[in-house]
């Protein structure tokens, strides 16, 4: 069991834990919450050692193994399966060792330590995961360096993954990955066998692949039963009941402060009125379950089109010419459409998006946009592309160039930046922050259309709520490219699968497509039969290799033996100095067969016993 006692930790004298609490029982999966800047990060990187607390302790089984995602992009000329596969530094120090040709009896120990390590089917285990997470067989043989950042977040994360740890420490895994590789990490999580922590504002994830919630709020931590539809409840019905018990407790301190207040001075009373004071004094008053304030986003209200908004017409799209990443595209969108782009990451929904955006024009086919028509689009490097030092009454100064302080405040303050938050530096400005500086700049124009790609990465549990709520009330169309399935079943009422150079629409849910996908993956205990297969086969391999080892070693030393004897059997070798040194050697090889006999005999019935 992992437990965290009376944690207290201090960030440049900021406190984020005072005196938290919790206990993680061994196997559970737990989903780590809280607003951002909580420090649910910092509990993970307590957690893995990587830092220390300033009071209380964070016990971790005996010998248990803890893991956690690098957070620098893994680089070089390896190809991403044989880095994975190094991840695992005991496997691979075995398997060299294993090719020198040690003695039959450490040989037998490799084996069966590797055997114990499931490392004969660590490739296959390997593939499977880096599969999973987006990366085709052409893909896993290509080096880190043909990938970009996010795509080698993928191969840390799949590394992680491949070690099994006792205790899984994952923060944010989804923001590097899209809806197929979401899908397949929440089966993933879902099904492993030990311990996992994973902090995530992704609330199908938490829904779908841990049985409790560990709420980080005010230095505290609360544990709630269930995913996070269960926490939303059951947190609700704790502050409605704190909110009832503050209330009741106020009342009888009001009634015992007017008995003191009349009866103080009066002989007959003191003795009660001062046993009253007392009982005030004791009193400690019950800790009211902070409510946070409502998150709120708005998008403004678009002037009406007639339809179609937009059409395509046969349209093919790309970056170089001859070289389309999509082709032959019908669509049409229209006022008040809700479409999720869905398919795996490569297949071009990003190009679509740019394409719809005005991003990128079409190589072929008829594009048609209706007249006055705005866009508004979202993409994840307008966050990093934005001006550090300017503050965001700037930024919007820059696209609203002749509107007011106030009406650019107003704007700003439509997606939560008020206040100070508005005058501050964008460096300054937290990821999710920054997030809504960007949907306040693409919207100031009140588009018809938005265009989001990813537009949750950096938002919390409450931010995205918030998007959902304005998404469903904005009246104009709304494409939508994004891992968060809460996202999508709240909000699209279309599905346009991009795959095989082309886009159509997908008759059915997410739930349809899940199984969709599940169909061109292994099925999990198909896939756990052929490890333990291949686990067999490498374990009877290495015993199979120690019983020829030991016959070897057992020939050789009769061999020698032999030849010991016959120089023995000279009749001029009892008059020389070499028969003290033939008989010591004679009895260093008999003590020598007796244990490769030892060797072979444990490693040919271990054989047996595996069926070899």
């Amino acid at each position: 069991m992992l437990r965290i006692t009376d944690l207290t930790y201090r960030i440049a004298g900021r406190v984020l834990f005072e005196g938290a609490s919790a206990r993680v029982p061994a196997g559970h999966r737990v989903g780590l919450v809280g607003r951002n800047g909580s420090g649910k990060s910092t509990l993970l990187r307590l957690i893995a050692g990587e830092i220390e607390p300033d009071g209380g302790t964070i016990t971790v089984p005996r010998g248990a193994r803890v893991a956690t995602v690098a957070q620098e992009a893994p680089g070089g000329e390896t190809g991403l399966r044989d880095w994975v596969l190094a991840a695992d530094r005991e496997r691979a120090r075995l398997m060299v060792e294993a090719e020198d040709a040690p003695a039959a009896e450490r040989i037998a120990e490799i084996h069966t330590r590797l055997a114990d390590l499931g490392a004969h089917a660590a490739p296959a285990r390997a593939a499977a995961i880096l599969a999973g997470l987006g990366f085709d067989d052409a893909a896993q043989a290509r080096p880190l360096s043909a990938f970009s950042g996010g795509w080698r977040m993928r191969v840390a994360l799949a590394a992680t993954l491949f070690l099994e740890p006792d205790i899984l420490l994952l923060d944010e895994p989804t923001n590097y990955l899209d809806l197929e590789g979401t899908l397949w990490l929440e089966g993933y999580l879902r099904a492993y066998p030990r311990t996992v922590i994973v902090a995530s504002h992704d609330r199908a994830l938490l829904n779908g692949a841990v049985g409790a919630i560990l709420h980080l709020e005010g230095g505290k931590l609360v544990s709630y039963a269930g995913g996070y539809d269960a926490f939303v409840r059951a947190r609700a019905e704790r502050q409605a009941h704190s909110a009832a018990l503050a209330a009741k407790q106020e009342a009888a301190r009001r009634h015992m402060q007017a008995f003191v207040d009349r009866f103080r001075y009066k002989a007959s009373k003191a003795r009660q009125a001062q046993s009253r004071l007392k009982a005030l004094a004791r009193m400690a008053p019950v800790a009211i379950v902070a409510e946070n304030g409502e998150t709120r986003f708005r998008f403004p209200e678009p002037r009406p089109l007639p339809p179609p908004l937009l059409t395509l017409d046969g349209v093919a799209v790309g970056y170089a010419p001859g070289r389309p990443v999509l082709r032959g595209l019908d669509l049409r969108i229209d006022m008040g459409d809700r479409i999720a782009l869905i398919g795996a990451n490569g297949n071009g929904k990003s190009t679509l998006a740019k394409l719809l955006a005005g991003r990128l024009e079409a190589a072929a086919g008829t594009l048609t946009r209706a007249a006055r028509l705005v866009v508004g689009y979202f993409a994840q490097h307008q966050i990093d592309e934005l001006d550090a030092g300017a503050s965001a009454t700037a930024h919007m100064a820059r696209v609203m160039p002749g509107a007011s302080e106030t009406a650019r405040r107003a704007r700003l303050g439509a997606f939560g930046l008020e206040g100070e938050k508005a005058s501050v530096s964008a460096a300054a400005l937290s990821g999710g922050e920054r997030a809504r500086l960007v949907l306040a700049l693409i919207s100031h124009a009140a588009p018809q259309l938005l265009v989001l790609d990813e537009p949750t990465n950096h938002l919390d549990a409450d931010a995205r709520e918030a998007l959902v709520r304005a998404l469903l009330d904005y009246p104009g169309a709304v494409v939508l490219i994004t891992h968060d399935r809460h996202l999508i079943e709240a909000c699209a009422e279309a599905l346009w699968l991009v795959a095989e150079g082309g886009v159509r629409r997908f008759d059915g849910d997410l739930d349809d497509y899940r199984r969709l996908l599940a169909t061109a993956r292994p099925a999990t205990g198909d896939a756990r039969r052929r490890r333990r297969k291949a686990d067999r086969r490498g374990a009877l391999a290495g015993l199979r290799r120690a019983v020829r080892s030991a016959e070897a070693e057992l020939a050789r030393l009769a061999a020698e033996k032999a030849e010991i004897d016959r120089a023995l059997a000279e009749p001029a070798i009892h008059v020389t100095d070499r028969l003290a040194r033939l008989a010591r050697r004679r009895a260093a090889i008999e003590a020598a067969e007796t244990a490769a006999e030892a060797t072979w005999i444990e490693a040919a019935a271990a054989l047996e016993n595996a069926g070899g």
